[in-house]
């Protein structure tokens, strides 16, 4: 399986994020940058794309967009999904999130990761979400899909 080498995150007209949701988007883009897997499978023609791959996210017209250049410049695909199947699990994601940072400054140490635990469940929930929406599209690992919903979401905070 091939990989991502560059991710731009197309935040243009969003709110400045906060704090804690720049410390996220940093730690996502670092971790996904260091290990990732990432294809794009065979066309209907039989032709095969090769990696690294250069991903561009953005949010246009309600729209989650994922555009994606090969290492040297180009084009090779470009896809829209519906944010729909993101809203719910987004919501869900922030809110544990504020819960968790809100726990972090004044719960024991045994509440904290309870509701950590919930965090992350949320957050396989939402990775497996866009592996759904991917399919066909692209192949990705958990992993990589956990980090990349993680963008998805510092995207969504305006959307």
């Amino acid at each position: 399986m091939s990989r991502i080498c560059h991710i731009e995150i197309d935040d243009t007209n969003l709110p400045a994020p906060t704090p804690e949701v720049e410390q996220e988007r940093k730690v996502a883009i670092f971790d996904l940058l260091e290990d990732n897997s990432f294809d794009l499978p065979a066309r209907a023609d039989g032709a095969k794309a090769d990696g690294p791959f250069r991903l561009a996210l953005a949010i246009r017209e309600k729209r989650l967009v994922f555009d994606i250049d090969s290492e040297g410049g180009a084009r090779l695909a470009e896809f829209h999904l519906s944010l729909s199947p993101f809203r719910q699990v987004v919501k869900d994601y922030f809110q544990i999130c504020e819960s968790y940072f809100e726990a972090v400054k004044r719960l024991p140490p045994a509440q904290i990761e309870a509701i950590d635990m919930a965090r992350r469940g949320i957050h396989n929930e939402g990775a497996r979400v866009l592996q759904e929406r991917l399919d066909g599209k692209a192949d990705l690992d958990i992993d990589t899909a956990r980090r990349l919903f993680t963008l998805i979401c510092v995207l969504h905070f305006g959307g």
